[in-house]
């Protein structure tokens, strides 16, 4: 009887441990592409719009 109660703990500890793996790896799933979507969209991106006016500076001689 020992035996299979040593199983049964080990396997709720296997079980909770892959629930935290699980839960840790939506994180970083979450996390990585809320930074690709910062980066892919260039009005709401932290360091803001680029401006892309060529043509407001003079060339120098």
């Amino acid at each position: 009887m020992f035996t299979y109660e040593l199983q049964q703990a080990l396997h709720a500890d296997l079980v909770r441990e892959a629930d935290t793996q699980r839960l840790l790896n939506l994180a970083r799933s979450a996390r990585k592409s809320r930074f690709a979507l910062g980066r892919r969209s260039g009005a709401h991106a932290p360091e803001g719009r680029v401006n892309t006016e060529h043509d407001r500076f003079v060339t120098a001689a």
